[in-house]
């Protein structure tokens, strides 16, 4: 149930009765009608913009179209006043009923409040971490890896069918400088002393894979040419790798549909394949790129390269594909990779990357676009860097990784839940602080803590309520009197919670996870709220000791608060708390 979609209801209805009777012009585009929080609640609890969206259109003063809606919205049992404000914003006021009967059916949907069909089953890929198989997954990963965890679990909330995704990239020069890596440690395993030089992993993390190669082949590599053990000391670290990162992930909640490999797009004929469709599109031709201004990119060289013409789809200048030597530039594969996606029939791909990667979003948006010739849409989400301190300073470097802080030094410290709500209190592209020791505060300041307290804090309620005799199950609290509920503080509250089903379908849209992280602190602090106002006034404490009826109404809201928040905290891949130690 979304009260703000069934309001715009009634709002459209009125407008096409009005059409139907001559006081609108008929085939008016009400597209644009909307109905939504006021900027400021005191006018309000809900404002259409309809008849200044429509005074154009109709030829007519905003002011009279809003006149005429008034009159009839006040129709509606469920619309108690209709204010016109300004030069023809219309604000809207609800009953109390309106409010109180809300919190009888968040009960009866239970989880189903808030979930929405706006994905109308549509295929989506998210794909996110991705890190080079190269080591343990770093504290920029795990931003990475719980945003777009969470956005792939707000998109199937609001409908979506989606597929979580990691691209190994296995394909490039990186994995054969951690087979050398390896093979320095497989040495060390046979009692050598060996020298790590610049460019490769010095990381302890290696230490046990060179024993476990070491026990896998015994001395057969030992003084042997690379051409010799390098394929099989990739493909032996590579898994090696991938398995730690897997491991990572699950500490962090975080499960993958599909594991898709870089390399299975060299020699197989797929880079071709997905060139050749650009080619057919006359998108690829022989040229020399002008020398860029400022910084020369890695792929650029002043001969003759076999180039995309990106710009043909938004890009800021044509892409290399293919070197002067006949070798792919690091762009042909990752064209090959979304052609794939594209092929494999889903509507719209989101790729999570770091903030280094954002000059690579106008190339892929452009290969996306030329390859499903604007079928398929592609949003590149770019999570900026994570600043760690401790005790006020920033936080040493891990000595297993040797050049970086691991995903699982962050969550040694705090644990998932702690991790993953922190990683989301910032939008993905605004950097992040991430302090060891506020995140573990008990206090308001602490979001993790303010919202799962709310949770307590309920939870401790039903329990008390139990032991006095008071039936607490959701059926009989959606059946209680909830006219008593009649206090502004507890409006309030119903109000907000009103407001979850429209917050995620606006989240889902714009793929802003950290909407639900906000929207459950502010949750969370109108339900604190309440319960300090119960500190002075005993008549909205939840529990009235010789009234039952009263109880079960005030519990049944705080009930509805726990509802949502699980259902939030669940997005965000965090277990609700039911009491704080």
């Amino acid at each position: 149930m979304n009260l703000f979609s069934d309001i715009r209801t009634v709002v459209i209805s009125a407008l096409e009765t009005m059409m139907a009777e001559g006081r609108l012009p008929e085939g008016l585009d009400l597209a644009n009608v909307a109905v939504e929080p006021p900027r400021d609640a005191a006018h309000g609890d809900m404002a259409t913009n309809a008849a200044m969206v429509l005074a154009k259109p109709a030829k007519m003063k905003p002011r009279d179209i809003a006149d005429d809606l008034a009159a009839r919205l006040l129709a509606d049992d469920r619309i108690a006043t209709a204010e016109v404000a300004g030069p023809g914003f219309l604000n809207l006021r609800l009953a109390p009923a309106v409010w109180q009967g809300l919190v009888g059916l968040v009960l009866k949907d239970g989880a189903a409040f808030g979930k929405s069909d706006l994905g109308k089953g549509k295929k989506i890929n998210v794909e996110y971490v991705s890190a080079n198989p190269t080591g343990p997954l770093h504290v920029g990963h795990t931003r990475g890896a719980v945003f777009g965890d969470a956005l792939a679990s707000l998109l199937d909330y609001a409908g979506y069918d989606v597929t979580r995704e990691y691209y190994i990239n296995d394909g490039g020069a990186q994995v054969d400088v951690l087979a050398r890596s390896v093979y320095l440690r497989y040495l060390e395993a046979h009692g050598q002393e060996v020298t790590f030089a610049d460019g490769t992993y010095p990381g302890d993390y290696l230490i046990e894979v060179g024993e476990a190669l070491k026990a896998k082949v015994g001395e057969a590599y030992i003084g042997q040419p690379e051409e010799v053990w390098l394929e099989e000391v990739r493909e032996f670290a590579t898994d090696r790798m991938m398995d730690l990162i897997r491991e990572d992930l699950k500490v962090l909640g975080v499960e993958m549909d599909v594991f898709y490999s870089e390399k299975s797009l060299y020699g197989t004929g797929r880079i071709e394949a997905a060139l050749a469709t650009l080619e057919q599109k006359g998108l690829i031709y022989e040229g020399v790129l002008e020398p860029p201004k400022g910084k020369v990119p890695e792929d650029w060289e002043p001969r003759e390269q076999t180039l995309f013409k990106s710009t043909e789809h938004g890009d800021d200048v044509d892409r290399p594909v293919k070197k002067s030597d006949g070798a792919w530039t690091y762009f042909a594969p990752d064209i090959a990779y979304h052609y794939d996606k594209i092929t494999r029939g889903f509507d719209a791909l989101i790729d999570v990357f770091g903030a280094d990667h954002g000059g690579y979003v106008k190339r892929m948006k452009a290969a996306v676009s030329a390859l499903s010739d604007g079928k398929v849409s592609v949003d590149i989400k770019l999570c900026q860097l994570v600043k760690l301190f401790k005790n006020g300073e920033p936080f040493k470097m891990s000595k297993r990784a040797g050049t970086f802080i691991t995903l699982r030094d962050v969550v040694d410290q705090v644990g998932p839940d702690v991790t993953r709500f922190v990683m989301l209190t910032r939008k993905n592209d605004a950097p992040l602080d991430f302090d060891f020791d506020k995140v573990l505060e008990q206090s308001k300041d602490n979001p993790v803590f303010y919202v799962q307290y709310a949770n307590a804090r309920v939870c401790s309620v039903l329990r008390k309520a139990v032991e006095a005799g008071i039936a607490v199950d959701d059926a009989t609290l959606a059946a209680a009197d909830l006219s008593l509920l009649d206090h502004e503080a507890e409006i309030a509250v119903a109000k907000k919670i009103a407001e979850w089903p429209r917050l995620v379908e606006i989240a889902a849209r714009t793929n802003e996870p950290h909407r639900v992280a906000f929207y459950l602190y502010e949750l969370a602090g109108d339900l604190h709220g309440l319960w300090n106002r119960g500190n002075d006034d005993m008549s909205l404490r939840f529990l009235q000791e010789d009234n039952p009826a009263a109880s079960q109404a005030k519990i049944a809201l705080a009930r509805a608060v726990t509802v949502v928040i699980s259902a939030g905290l669940g997005i965000l891949g965090v277990t609700p708390a039911e009491e704080m130690r």
